[in-house]
């Protein structure tokens, strides 16, 4: 490129660029400066695409001593910028300037690239090779940032970059690896849907305070997402659309504080099959209008919806089927509006608050450790009586033996009662009455001392029966006094003799009494010392 052929503003830059020298084009007037008005700017200030390129691929060789660099501010950059499979050895660092085109950096190897408070009709670095930072605070970029299979050895910044696709991909960022932190977060916006499936981290991600919108799929779509560090999506993140991070796999931990999500009638959170190696907060102020999932998610740590407020009316608002975890705290700050799935979740301890249980539960194969509160058996029975599967045994046998494992057995029965209770209204009316007989007569084996009454009742019928009339005598040499007390309770107890029923035999109906009284004492005797042992052996 002849020099003589140089604009005055683009001689300037190419003087420059042999030292890495800084050339200004601005006004100094922050309204006139703004690179959103570029397109009004003049001759003034405009560099052809051209010139960059050649000065990026070694037009000018540098000054000894000194790192040459494409350093510009305030510039209007005409033609396409296109860099594609270059190799770049220099930094390219444009701060303020107003791309007519949208560069093209795919598959180029760069040095460092600093495109700082910029205006861009969409930034083309698919499988770019960054050996360095890629700088893109507070610029604005429409037409879609694509950033798929590129590899940045440093910083991605993106803090405070407005995105605008609605219609497509505002960031394209399938199989990104960046091998330090990534920013996006004071002011970031997204129009459009966010990639990052099957992107790596090596630091953290950081998306504080970032606005997402994509309200007919996906605002963030980040599965298999791998961050070696921590994730914030909080301190005012929202996202109108699905945030998805299924099969993602985090090495800290995941913040979602006081997140507003929304995605009304469909999924708001789909966090299945997270790995997560630390602790998730989904809390205090936390707010999803969907459905929030974390189905077959492995959680390290706690998983806090303390203070969130989920919704999803009238479907799943929360689901932790299959989830694994150290702790929940299952403590939002209201009801939750819609069913709340914990089928076949592993926990551990399990921290919840009658106040805000959901009014629909799915609670099938839940297994848990610990209960905070316990509560008694009878709130929890409310609990557990909210499965929107109807009668389920899993519950209650792993409630009743949390119960024993505080040693609070009496809970325990109370609960297997109620077990044998609720499953007696799932069966046909004969298995009906014969569960209501053993629950009247001794609480189906979990109340046996209730047959001490039943005892005492036949005893007193029986006295009542045989002392108005008296049974016959049988032959004998020694016949004792015949006494109604002793004759019953003879014939009531199972084992051994009080010296009455050997030699009193009654007759017709008197003996169908006796004959019964002979059958239910063995029956309610057995129940009793049934429970004493038990007693005894807990004592």
């Amino acid at each position: 490129m002849d020099i003589e052929e140089l604009t005055p503003p683009e001689r300037a830059l190419w003087m420059a660029f042999a030292a890495g020298e800084s050339v200004d084009l601005g006004t100094g007037n922050p309204g006139l400066d703004d690179p959103g008005y570029g397109e009004q700017w003049g001759a003034e200030r405009m560099v052809r695409a051209e010139v960059l390129l050649a000065l990026l691929v070694g037009a000018v060789e540098p000054e000894p001593g000194q790192i040459a660099a494409v350093r510009l501010t305030g510039a209007r950059i005409i033609g396409s910028l296109n860099l594609g499979h270059a190799e770049v050895s220099v930094p390219l660092a444009l701060n303020g300037c107003y791309f007519d085109e949208a560069p093209h950096l795919y598959w180029a190897s760069m040095n460092s690239v600093h495109l700082m408070s910029c205006r861009l009709p969409g930034l083309v670095a698919s499988g770019a090779r960054v050996d360095g930072h890629l700088w893109l605070e507070g610029s604005h970029i429409s037409g879609g940032l694509w950033l798929d299979g590129a590899h940045i050895s440093g910083i991605l910044n993106m803090s405070g970059v407005h995105l605008t696709n609605p219609e497509g991909d505002a960031l394209l960022g399938d199989r990104l690896t960046v091998d330090a932190n990534v920013y996006c977060d004071k002011g970031f916006t997204a129009h459009g849907e966010v990639r990052l499936p099957g992107a790596h981290v090596g630091g953290q991600l950081i998306f504080r305070q970032a606005q997402l919108s994509n309200p007919s799929g996906a605002a963030l779509y980040a599965s298999r997402l791998d961050v070696a560090a921590n994730v914030f999506c909080d301190a005012g993140f929202t996202a109108t659309g699905e945030v998805r991070l299924r099969g993602a796999r985090v090495g800290g931990y995941l913040s979602l504080v006081g997140a507003q999500l929304s995605h009304p009638g469909r999924t708001a959170l789909n966090a299945d099959d997270l790995a997560v190696e630390t602790d998730v907060y989904c809390s205090d102020g936390f707010t999803a209008n969907g459905a929030v999932s974390f189905s077959g998610a492995r959680i390290t740590g706690q998983l806090s919806l303390r203070g969130a407020k989920l919704t999803n009316e009238p479907g799943v608002a929360l689901s932790l089927q299959r989830l694994q975890a150290e702790e929940v705290m299952l403590r939002p700050a209201e009801t939750v509006n819609g069913v709340a799935d914990l089928s076949y979740a592993k926990i551990s301890v399990l921290r919840d608050d009658p106040r805000t249980w959901a009014p629909r539960l799915q609670l099938d194969g839940l297994s848990y450790e610990t209960l905070d509160p316990p509560l008694t058996a009878r709130e929890r029975l409310d609990w557990i009586r909210r499965d929107t599967d109807g009668y389920q045994p899993q519950p209650y046998e792993r409630l009743a033996q949390t119960y024993r494992s505080l040693g609070l057995d009496a809970e325990g029965r109370s609960v297997l009662l109620a077990k044998a209770r609720d499953r007696r209204k799932t069966q046909s009316p004969s298995r009906k009455a014969v569960g209501w007989f053993q629950d009247v007569l001794v609480g189906y084996g979990f109340r046996p001392f209730r047959a001490a009454s039943w005892l005492g009742g036949l005893l007193a019928f029986g006295t009542i029966v045989f002392s108005l009339h008296k049974p016959a005598q049988l032959e004998a040499e020694q016949k004792p006094s015949f006494n109604a007390f002793f004759y019953t309770l003879d014939l009531l107890l199972p084992i051994g003799t009080l010296g009455q029923e050997p030699y009193y035999s009654p007759k017709g109906v008197y003996q169908w009494i006796a004959n019964f009284i002979i059958m239910a004492g063995l029956i309610l005797g057995l129940t009793v010392a049934a429970g004493a042992t038990r007693a005894l052996s807990r004592d």
